[in-house]
């Protein structure tokens, strides 16, 4: 009779963690992800006769990848300038110091779409010690134009677009950040993602803001290993099957497949290998199923939520 009493007790101990951890969990389940596909007007910049209209999903500049739409126009005649050099460049001021973040510097104009498309991985929100500052500067007339003007980057609130950033086995520092799906389904997504590096000034820096000192670049040739995971304690570590690691295409980005067997809370357990065939960052995960404990993670992991 005891050993039954004790058996009940145990059983009931159970049914409640597990009651407790499927609320929480069905709790986060219920977090709205956004989506934005529409490009608004973000911000705009104005020197002389000369206007800057910068444009982000949804008129917002986000942590993490954002896309631009950059379109110079003179406002004297409310012609677009399409000859000009455009740059771009984001600056991070803190009490420690100043940084940057990856983006595309020289901005290339596209003629079908009308516009210069570049793009920028805000490492940070905008806190009240830490703020935002872009540096854009054209020609134009046979002169050149620098403005800058300080912005607001909001917290990404779809963990589907998270990023991390990490010092590699080579010393250097590198930065991943998911660029879509923005809503998953239960299926397999195309899974798409920037990888980026911060190139170590070779010079001492001139005039602030100096490019030389905040200098980025895409990361080409390399692999991501990818194994999600559903991390909660109820799942036990489950997996799935049909994942592709991702590669590098055309575009720059790096392109593969995930696939979600449900929905919930996942972990994107990531190995970066370079051309070499080394790992960069990132450890293999146990497959063993550990139901009541948090799933195991990578030590180069991102969080996605849908």
């Amino acid at each position: 009779m005891k050993f039954f009493k004790i058996l009940v007790i145990t059983l009931l101990y159970v049914v409640i963690s597990c009651t407790i951890e499927k609320t929480d969990y069905e709790a986060e389940l219920g977090t709205e992800v956004p989506e934005n596909y529409e490009f608004k007007e973000a911000s705009t910049l104005t020197s002389g006769n000369y206007r800057i209209s910068i444009e982000s999903l949804n008129g917002t500049f986000y942590k993490g990848y954002n896309e631009l739409h950059l379109k110079v126009i003179n406002t004297q005649n409310n012609q677009e300038v399409t000859t000009s050099e455009v740059t771009f460049l984001p600056v991070l001021t803190s009490v420690e110091n100043t940084s940057s973040c990856p983006h595309e510097y020289t901005l290339p104009y596209d003629t079908a779409n009308k516009y210069y498309s570049g793009y920028s991985v805000f490492t940070s929100e905008s806190v009240a010690t830490a703020n935002w500052k872009l540096y854009v500067s054209f020609t134009a007339d046979n002169q050149k134009y620098d403005i800058a003007k300080d912005i607001t980057v909001e917290k990404q609130s779809n963990k589907n677009l998270n990023m991390t950033s990490f010092t590699g086995t080579d010393g250097e520092q590198y930065f991943i950040a998911l660029v879509s799906p923005q809503r998953p389904t239960v299926s397999e997504n195309p899974l798409v993602a920037g990888i980026y590096k911060y190139n170590k000034p070779v010079t001492v820096g001139g005039i602030f803001p100096d490019a030389s000192q905040f200098s980025y670049s895409k990361v080409n040739g390399y692999i991501l290993k990818l194994d999600p995971r559903m991390p909660e304690p109820s799942m036990g570590n489950h997996s799935s099957p049909n994942n592709k690691d991702l590669i590098q295409q055309n575009d720059g980005l790096y392109h593969g497949v995930v696939n979600y067997t449900m929905t919930g809370n996942w972990t994107l357990n990531l190995i970066m290998m370079n051309q070499n065939g080394l790992i960069v960052k990132g450890t293999v995960v146990s497959t063993d199923f550990t139901p009541g404990t948090e799933g195991a993670k990578s030590e180069l992991y991102i969080d996605t939520l849908f």
